[in-house]
């Protein structure tokens, strides 16, 4: 059952009461007989994490995608990298050695 918050307009006194969601709301102050009124303030729970957004459900394939060409992004840039250092190589390491006598 919730708990809720009510203020009397007339004399300013604040109680919470639990009340079925059937039950009718309170009107009059139990004080001074004054008219009551609801308080609502912010919501006392907050979802963090994942696992409650509508996206969290749905499949990877859009991640899957930007990853993909990520990948392969930066393996091209790898293989421009080693063809680059490879022609920058002398040719002696290339050639046989000398055969010994």
């Amino acid at each position: 059952m919730p708990t809720y918050q009510y203020a009397c307009s007339a004399c300013g006194h604040e109680f919470d009461i639990v009340q079925k969601f059937s039950d009718d709301a309170l009107t009059e102050c139990p004080k001074c007989s004054g008219e009551l009124r609801k308080v609502f303030s912010a919501v006392g729970i907050v979802f963090k994490g994942s696992g409650f957004y509508r996206t969290d459900s749905r499949s990877s394939s859009s991640s899957t995608v930007s990853s993909t060409t990520t990948s392969s992004s930066s393996s091209s840039t790898e293989s421009k990298t080693e063809s680059k250092t490879s022609e920058s190589k002398p040719a002696a390491a290339s050639t046989p050695a000398p055969a010994a006598s």
